[in-house]
C-alpha cells in the first residue's frame, strides 16, 4: 500500500492523504520520499492551485515511525544525518511550495505531525485533537522540525512544549500559532471547504508571490538553521542518556532518569 494517496479534482484542489492507518500515519522513509515527490509534481502542475494535506482515523499523524527510529538507533552517524536530511527535505519542500497548503487535522498529531502543520499556510483542527512534541521524553530532541516550528510560532512561545514534551489541546495549539482555526469536529470538512474556496478565488500567481514574500520576511537563513538542527540531532543520537532512553522505550521499560 502506498504511504500517501493523491486525489485530484477538476476545480484545482489536490488532496494528499497520509495513508498508513495501521501506524496512525507515522512518517517513515517511504512516506517522506513519496510526499516529497508528490509535492514537487504539484508545484510543476499549473492545474493544481491548492494543496490539502489530510488523513483519516483517530490520528492526523503519530510522528516518526518506530521502525524507522529503530533502524536509526543502530545506524552510524552518517546514516543518521542522511535520514535527518531526508525529513528536512520533505518539510522544506512543503514549506517552499509556491501554492497554498491547507492542513486538515481531524485527530491527534505528535512530533513530525506538528512539523507538517508548521510548514502549512492554513491549519484547521478539530476541537478534540491533541498535540505534543514528545521527543525529550525519549531522550531525543525535536531537532529537524524545530526550525519550522520556531519560524511559525516564535521560539519563546513554544519553549514549554519544546523542552518538556507536554501535551496540549487544540486551543493551546492555536494560541501558539500552530493552528489557524479550531472548529467542532462535525464542522471540520465544511470549514476546510470554505478555506479551499477562498484560496481558489485568489490569483494563483499573486498567492505564490505573497507566500514567497512571507518566507523572505520571516524565515531568515532557514537553510543554515536546518543544517544546525540536523547536526544537533546526530549529536543527540550519540549521547549515552539518549541511547539508554530509547532502549527503555523500545523495551517498554521506564527510562533511567525517572525517580
Amino acid at each position: 500500500m502506498s504511504p500517501i494517496r493523491i486525489v485530484p479534482s477538476a476545480d484545482g484542489l489536490t488532496t494528499i492523504y497520509l495513508n498508513r492507518p495501521e501506524k496512525h500515519h507515522a512518517i517513515d522513509a517511504a512516506m517522506m520520499d513519496a510526499l516529497t515527490e508528490a509535492l514537487e509534481a504539484s508545484a510543476r502542475d499549473d492545474a493544481v492551485r491548492v494543496i490539502l494535506l489530510a488523513s483519516e482515523g483517530s490520528h492526523f499523524c503519530a510522528g516518526g515511525d518506530l521502525g524507522w527510529m529503530k533502524s536509526q538507533f543502530g545506524a552510524g552517524r552518517d546514516s543518521k544525518i542522511r535520514e535527518a536530511r531526508r525529513l528536512a527535505c520533505m518539510l522544506k519542500t512543503l514549506n517552499d511550495l509556491p501554492k497554498p497548503v491547507i492542513v486538515r487535522v481531524q485527530g491527534d498529531a505528535y512530533g513530525g505531525g506538528l512539523g507538517l502543520m508548521a510548514t502549512a499556510d492554513i491549519v484547521i483542527a478539530a476541537d478534540n485533537a491533541r498535540f505534543a512534541l514528545p521527543e525529550t521524553r525519549l531522550g531525543l530532541i525535536p531537532a529537524v522540525i524545530g526550525p519550522f516550528i520556531i519560524a511559525k510560532t516564535g521560539g519563546a512561545r513554544v519553549r514549554e512544549i519544546f523542552i518538556t514534551g507536554s501535551r496540549m489541546d487544540a486551543a493551546r495549539a492555536r494560541s501558539l500559532g500552530l493552528v489557524s482555526h479550531v472548529v467542532p469536529a462535525g464542522e471540520l470538512d465544511a470549514i476546510v471547504r470554505r478555506e479551499v474556496d477562498t484560496a481558489l478565488k485568489a490569483s494563483p500567481e499573486a498567492m505564490s508571490r505573497a507566500k514567497q514574500l512571507c518566507r523572505k520576511i520571516t524565515a531568515g537563513d532557514l537553510d543554515a538553521r536546518i543544517e544546525s538542527a540536523i547536526i544537533a540531532l546526530a549529536d543527540c543520537w550519540d549521547n549515552e542518556e539518549t541511547r539508554a532512553g530509547l532502549k527503555a522505550f523500545f523495551d517498554k521499560s521506564p527510562p533511567p532518569w525517572l525517580p
